[in-house]
């Protein structure tokens, strides 16, 4: 069946202008924040929020996600490096004595997970909302944008999988590989997408029959159960995850799939239902007409 392995080998850069190289996965990156807005958008509009709130939620999240993603990469996986470098904690590319561009710095999801949470709480505070009504709308976005991260992740030719023989194995030429291996990124990104489908349809149609905290429990427990067992056929990211039982992102995924079990079953057991004003309006028999 190797006959229909991938051979993959895309440019990771989308435009070059000069100096200035646009890569897909920060294409991507942005693109996920604009669809998230725009998923926002249509959850103020039904439930008659002022825009303005809106705008100040996107700055504070976009914000909080890409400093806990740095902080995240940087504390998890190469902590003695960066405490070594500090500096290199807030630079986006690494540079060689030459300043020439030899690399680019890395995120971590489960950081930019930590740094979400922080950013809404904060929110929340600031603007006298409930946290847990806030958390089961950004529950809804995040699988999404986190489908197209790991999208732009692919077209890095990095985050993937162990060797395999299944047909739909992907030949990494540009990360020096000569055998199909796991298209880990592919993998997640599906699950992400199956997730937000669920999660949008229970919000569109089944929200008046929902508690609070139900659409987050069901978030914390699908993502990070597909990246805990996705994690299994996933090379090392760094070198002391070779001799790990569980590697580091597994490690992460553990406490949020606890944390999405208690949140679900606390959800069911004693959460208040969801406000009248996050529900359509019933239509009467005149309006239907």
């Amino acid at each position: 069946m190797q006959f229909l392995t991938v051979t993959w080998n895309v440019d990771p850069e989308l435009i070059t202008i000069g100096p200035m190289h646009v890569r897909y996965y920060g294409a991507l990156f942005v693109c996920a924040f604009v669809v998230s807005y725009f998923l926002f958008l249509r959850m103020f509009k039904r439930e008659k929020l002022p825009v303005a709130l809106l705008e100040q939620l996107t700055v504070i999240v976009g914000i909080s996600t890409f400093v806990g993603a740095r902080l995240g990469h940087c504390l998890f996986y190469q902590p003695g490096y960066f405490l070594a470098h500090p500096l290199e904690i807030i630079l986006p590319v690494r540079f060689s004595p030459h300043f020439e561009i030899i690399g680019y710095q890395g995120l971590a999801s489960h950081g930019a997970a930590f740094g979400i949470l922080i950013g809404l709480w904060y929110f929340c505070r600031k603007h006298k909302k409930n946290y847990i009504w806030i958390l089961d709308r950004i529950a809804i976005a995040i699988p999404l944008a986190g489908c197209m991260v790991r999208i732009g992740n692919l077209m890095n030719s990095e985050i993937y999988g162990d060797v395999t023989n299944l047909p739909w194995g992907f030949i990494f030429v540009r990360a020096g590989e000569t055998q199909p291996h796991h298209p880990t990124q592919l993998y997640e990104a599906l699950s992400y997408l199956a997730l937000f489908f669920l999660l949008h349809y229970l919000y569109r149609r089944k929200l008046p029959a929902l508690r609070r905290g139900t659409l987050f429990g069901i978030f914390l427990i699908g993502l990070f159960s597909a990246r805990f067992f996705i994690e299994f056929i996933k090379e090392p990211q760094v070198g002391f995850e070779e001799n790990m039982f569980l590697n580091m992102g597994q490690w992460l995924s553990v406490p949020f799939i606890v944390a999405g079990v208690t949140f679900l079953w606390w959800s069911l057991k004693y959460g208040k239902p969801e406000p009248a004003g996050a529900q359509p309006a019933k239509q009467t028999k005149k309006q239907l007409k």
